[in-house]
């Protein structure tokens, strides 16, 4: 254990805050970043992109769950653009507030985002039918590289 720790360790045991927050362990998102749903459609240094079809009275809507460094929030939603050779398609966000998880264990940012699709857009992700992935809010892009193929 380093001397920090000690000291930490004793400044918490007197009521710092701050040194408090530091030796907490976030296991509730730890176990989310352990047991992501669904399945891993693209990754980059950047970060890693699992998406799953969830099906809902007729309509449709792909679950992701981005986990990066960057701290994801938004009041104006997102969209999740897929490049392909046989032409690029764009989904937006279902819900327009979006606000990542953080965790202090593996320091980094995990955010749960649906995004309406549609079944022709489905049958191209199942066939693996992009080879870039970009996830835009703000005026910030993160950029993924595909698995498939």
């Amino acid at each position: 254990m380093s001397i920090f720790k000690k000291v930490d360790k004793v400044l918490a045991a007197f009521g710092s805050i701050k040194a408090m927050e530091r030796l907490h362990v976030d296991t509730f998102t730890e176990s989310k970043i352990e047991n992501i749903g669904g399945e891993k459609l693209a990754e980059s240094n950047q970060g890693q992109i699992w998406a799953g079809i969830q099906e809902l009275t007729g309509y449709y809507f792909l679950e992701t769950t981005i986990l990066t460094g960057v701290n994801i929030k938004t009041l104006k939603g997102a969209s999740l653009n897929f490049v392909s050779k046989s032409g690029d398609f764009k989904l937006k966000s279902d819900t327009q507030e979006i606000k990542s998880e953080f965790s202090n264990v593996s320091n980094r940012f995990i955010t749960q985002i649906s995004f309406d699709i549609t079944e022709k857009e489905i049958d191209r992700l199942v066939k693996g039918d992009f080879s870039e992935v970009s996830f835009k809010f703000k005026k910030k892009t993160l950029e993924f590289q595909s698995l498939s193929k």
